[in-house]
C-alpha cells in the first residue's frame, strides 16, 4: 500500500524559509517522478514543483528562484526547500506522483506565512 506523508509545515514570517519533506512507503520510490502541489484557502489545488527519476526538476512560475525540490532515494524522501516566503504562499502542501494518483493524496502539511 502506497503512502506519502508530508511534514515540515508551520507558521513563518514573510521572507522566512521552510523545508518540507515527503516520505514515501509501499512503492519503488526511485522509479517515480514526484511532485509538490498546494491548495490555498478557497482555491484549487495547483502544481508547485516536480523532480523526475533522473533528478530533472521543474517549477511553477511562482516557485522559480525561491523553491528548490530535491530527493533522497536512500531515504525514500522528497524535499521542498522554500525561501523568501510570501503571504500568498500560505496553503496546504501535498506531495504525489507525477501524474498525481487519487489514492495517494494524504493530509498535506500546512504552511502559513504571516507576520
Amino acid at each position: 500500500q502506497v503512502q506519502l506523508v508530508e511534514s515540515g509545515g508551520g507558521l513563518v514570517q514573510p521572507g522566512g524559509s521552510l523545508r518540507l519533506s515527503c516520505a514515501a512507503s509501499g512503492m519503488i520510490f526511485s522509479a517515480f517522478a514526484i511532485g509538490w502541489y498546494r491548495q490555498g484557502p478557497g482555491t484549487q489545488r495547483e502544481f508547485v514543483a516536480l523532480i523526475s527519476t533522473d533528478d530533472y526538476t521543474d517549477y511553477a512560475d511562482f516557485a522559480k528562484g525561491r523553491f528548490t525540490i530535491s530527493r533522497d532515494n536512500a531515504k525514500n524522501t522528497v524535499y521542498l526547500q522554500m525561501n523568501s516566503l510570501k503571504p500568498e504562499d500560505t496553503a496546504n502542501y501535498f506531495c504525489n506522483t507525477i501524474p498525481p494518483q487519487t489514492p495517494y493524496w494524504a493530509l498535506g502539511t500546512q504552511v502559513t506565512v504571516s507576520s
